[in-house]
């Protein structure tokens, strides 16, 4: 990894309907960790707990907060981040995404997966580049997508 490659990432996790989200989640999270960049993983409180339970000891995701909590720590300009990969799958998702291309210097990587992921993606109006996979419970088809960014940021 270059010297001056992006060092924080954020993980934004929104609702944890969809099934692939938590596993791409944990697979990226470890990916990036074990390249040497600072890791933070933001949900929801079902998200939160979704994670804990599948990585209770803390293996695959070094640091978790509360989305809510993270959003607000960013305006009051306590934290920041260099890349943040925004997980969507509904409008819901989309607006966490939006607030942090508003907020954050982060570069944005929109993460657009589930059964309308082509249509979802297709409404994005903020400055982001999408990762965009119709993957509800298999998520090999954006695990390829991610491992391909990856591969370019930590090159």
């Amino acid at each position: 990894m270059a010297e001056d490659a992006p060092k924080k990432v954020l993980l934004m996790m929104g609702c944890p309907e969809v099934p692939v989200q938590m596993s791409i989640v944990l697979y990226l999270s470890h990916k990036l960790t074990k390249a040497g960049l600072d890791v933070t993983v933001a949900g929801t409180d079902a998200a939160n707990k979704l994670l804990k339970v599948s990585d209770f000891d803390g293996y695959y995701v070094k640091n978790s907060v509360d989305l809510d909590q993270c959003i607000v720590d960013i305006i009051e300009k306590r934290t920041d981040f260099d890349i943040c990969f925004a997980f969507m799958h509904s409008d819901a998702g989309m607006a966490f995404a939006a607030t942090m291309s508003a907020i954050s210097k982060a570069k944005l990587y929109a993460v657009v997966f589930g059964r309308n992921a082509e249509a979802l993606a297709e409404t994005i109006e903020f400055n982001c580049e999408k990762i965009v996979a119709k993957a509800v419970h298999n998520p090999n088809p954006l695990k390829n997508k991610i491992d391909k960014v990856i591969a370019g940021l930590v090159s």
